[in-house]
């Protein structure tokens, strides 16, 4: 059970990230907590709202008969069949996922989708009562901004051990290489004591390594690597019999890297949140 300050008791929303129950707690820009025993079912209520989204966000005057009794199954009795959309135009859904919930009580909530309508990005809020194990949307859905673009901050520049730097230069390919294989004897040669790494399993092929950024410390350190990999199923050297050059995706990872005997070993390997050559 999570509170807020008990100062404030009046009934405020609260709202989920997508994909828990428990959720991401928190309330706008506000500092104290919201009580939240609060029985509505998030995660119904999330993926009901998913469902309707595929249906109202797809319409066409072509199938608007066959849209009108998909919508049926959402709507209260007395709702309007096409739920606003006065027949013209055309919309076509081409992706979406849950973005958030606001709970208002144990019955209402409004769930947030992140949509791409007819090739642009859109936010959709739907509101939705649940009861009983029941659901329906309760009103019309509201279309919201998408999420502004923002720039992230420059990381500091940092120092650079450049003579770790050149070790790890030369092993680090072989490593990446049976990474990207799933090679669990080369990799092995590569792990600390005790580590252990799936790989990933042929998904795709090492080609380079770009870059290798590696601070100053003791014997344990965070650097980051960047890779280029190379797709399956494409010739890795280039253009054969007339078809396209092979796709390179350069991709970069966070690596917790510890000295043991005079050697070095992963420990660990994730994404980065920096861009690449940033710790």
């Amino acid at each position: 059970m999570v509170r807020r300050s008990t100062v404030d008791r009046s009934p405020q929303p609260a709202v989920y990230s997508a994909g828990s129950d428990a959720g991401d707690l928190r309330q706008g820009d506000r500092a104290a907590w919201h009580y939240a025993a609060l029985s509505l079912p998030v995660s119904l209520t999330s993926a009901y709202a998913m469902e309707f989204g595929q249906v109202y966000l797809n319409a066409s005057p072509a199938t608007a008969a066959a849209r009108a009794n998909q919508l049926a199954q959402f709507l209260p009795p007395g709702a309007s069949s096409q739920l606003g959309w006065d027949g013209s135009g055309s919309l076509k859904l081409q992706s979406e996922q849950v973005a958030g919930v606001a709970v208002h009580d144990a019955h209402h909530a409004v769930v947030t989708l992140l949509a791409r309508v007819n090739g642009g990005l859109m936010e959709l809020g739907v509101p939705v009562y649940v009861s009983a194990g029941g659901a329906a949307i309760s009103g019309e859905p509201a279309w919201l901004p998408a999420p502004k673009p923002v720039v992230p901050p420059s990381p500091a520049q940092a120092n650079t051990d450049t003579a770790t730097q050149a070790t790890l230069t030369k092993w680090l390919p072989e490593f990446f290489g049976a990474y990207a294989d799933g090679n669990q004897v080369t990799l092995g040669r590569f792990l600390e004591p005790g580590t252990s790494i799936t790989g990933l399993g042929g998904a795709v092929k090492y080609s380079s390594l770009s870059s290798v950024t590696v601070p100053p410390g003791g014997s344990v350190r965070h650097i980051v690597a960047t890779v280029v990999w190379h797709i399956p199923g494409q010739p890795a050297g280039g253009a054969q019999a007339g078809g396209p050059p092979a796709a390179g995706l350069e991709m970069t990872y966070a690596l917790t890297i510890v000295r043991q005997h005079g050697t070095w070993y992963v420990r660990s390997i994730a994404p980065s949140a920096q861009a690449g050559g940033q710790p």
